[in-house]
């Protein structure tokens, strides 16, 4: 069996010969990926990002090597051996089995540098028993990320073996599906320059954290089984945090590309490519009775979506019980969705390049009028929409979907030139004014539940 992991001494810029743990061969050709660097355009994030601090230690962590045994001991030695102003290095070329749940909230001034493979088990029995439960939606997760000046790097892979879950929530919907990246209290740090693919659920769920950069992450994965699609992969879902940045990225998914998810405030996200999304959205937001739920201050710029059934989207529950589906329904919650800016969206065969939707999981119209949402939607900026929109509504190409005259104000489209193939430009208005829709001709003929 190979060692431990290797624990070479840093100068805190160059690394010294490194010395074996536990036995085993040094291995020169070992090396550790330098720091990216990042660049944010065209906006700067609200709070000053992360200046990592050097780090002074490096422990190269070890794997049994035959693709099949639980490496999480080697992977959590070395986070303990490396932690406090050290780097870790997951190595070019090898694959690292997870098949035991970690708690990484422990983390702090430490470089995770993965350049190979992280697999996660596909022993859905084990990850539904002893994953960790987060309080939204049924969301679990393979390991908890917290911390304070974490930097993760080194263009390497996280895969989570999705193919055995899509499955699995094909025949049980109540199936609990572990996110690939889930982080709970993680503030100050950087996510740089990682693969991630077939994710079971989100990619990366972000709760209670702040100050955190997300930053030229590569994310793909479907069903390889024509039966069975790929649900819920949102690309990132942000939850009770606050100063989150997303940008450079390519997200090829099934779900949302981002998601601002109850008391998100100060987002930036921008500069991404989405392919096959249901858009960057706020939301959805009063699902739970009792809860106050507030979105703020988001700023989405330089967005490319493509062959999605949303564009920038605003989903709110109603004030009366809905279900979306069986393991997704609520509504009845309050709160406030105010400061938003979509701004510089190229859209390309995309169902509604625009929605507001305030009857969101309901679908009696009636109904939702005759319960309307008391969370409020104040300032918000659509501006400089172009492209064309898919075939499926058109005429329409938006829809602007209030439940009551009140709940919404001062909510603008400007600069919008998106048509339909046909070269319509429709959209949906209830309790929208026309006059502050540039670039749509309102029309009160719903086609969304087609």
């Amino acid at each position: 069996m190979r060692s431990l992991f290797f624990a070479g001494l840093l100068s805190c810029g160059s690394l010294v010969a490194a010395t074996a743990i536990s036995g085993g061969t040094h291995r020169r050709a070992d090396h550790v990926s330098p720091r990216p660097h990042i660049v944010y355009s065209p906006k700067s994030p609200s709070t000053a990002p992360a200046d990592p601090k050097p780090r002074c230690k490096t422990c190269f962590v070890e794997t049994h090597g035959d693709g099949v045994t639980d490496d999480s001991e080697y992977i959590l030695k070395a986070f303990n051996e490396c932690n406090n102003g050290g780097h870790v290095v997951f190595r070019e070329g090898e694959t690292y089995i997870v098949g035991t749940a970690m708690d990484w909230t422990f983390l702090k001034s430490i470089d995770i540098d993965i350049q190979g493979e992280i697999l996660f088990s596909n022993d859905t029995a084990y990850w539904q028993a002893n994953s960790f439960p987060f309080v939204f939606q049924n969301v679990t997760s393979f390991f908890k990320l917290g911390g304070d000046d974490v930097f993760i790097y080194g263009g390497g892979t996280l895969n989570g073996n999705g193919q055995v879950w899509y499955d699995a929530y094909a025949a049980d919907i109540y199936t609990l599906r572990p996110v690939l990246i889930g982080i709970d209290g993680l503030k100050n740090s950087i996510i740089s320059d990682l693969v991630l693919r077939y994710s079971p659920q989100y990619y990366h769920f972000i709760a209670n954290s702040s100050n955190v950069v997300f930053n030229n992450i590569d994310i793909a994965g479907g069903s390889t089984n024509p039966k069975v699609t790929a649900k819920n992969t949102d690309g990132w879902d942000t939850y009770r945090s606050d100063g989150i940045t997303i940008q450079n990225s390519v997200i090829n998914n099934g779900d949302d590309c981002v998601s601002f998810k109850p008391n998100s405030t100060n987002v930036l996200v921008q500069s991404l490519f989405c392919n096959g999304s249901h858009g960057v959205s706020v939301g959805s937001l009063g699902q739970y009775v009792g809860h106050y739920d507030i979105v703020e201050n988001v700023y989405v710029a330089n967005i490319s979506m493509h062959n999605a059934t949303d564009g920038a989207r605003i989903k709110i529950w109603p004030n009366t019980p809905s279900a979306l589906s069986g393991d997704l329904q609520g509504g009845g919650g309050d709160g406030r969705v105010n400061n938003i800016t979509y701004t510089d969206w190229i859209i390309d065969n995309v169902d509604y390049a625009i929605e507001v939707d305030q009857c969101y999981g309901q679908k009696n119209l009636t109904l939702c009028l005759e319960y309307p949402s008391p969370l409020k939607i104040t300032n918000v900026l659509f501006n400089n929409f172009k492209g064309t929109a898919s075939n499926k509504y058109q005429p329409q190409v938006a829809n602007f979907a209030c439940s009551s005259e009140t709940a919404c104000s001062n909510i603008l489209s400007t600069n919008f030139d998106v048509v339909s193939p046909n070269n319509t430009n429709e959209a949906y208005c209830l309790n929208f004014e026309q006059s502050a829709l540039d670039g749509v001709t309102c029309t009160t003929v719903f086609k969304g539940f087609n």
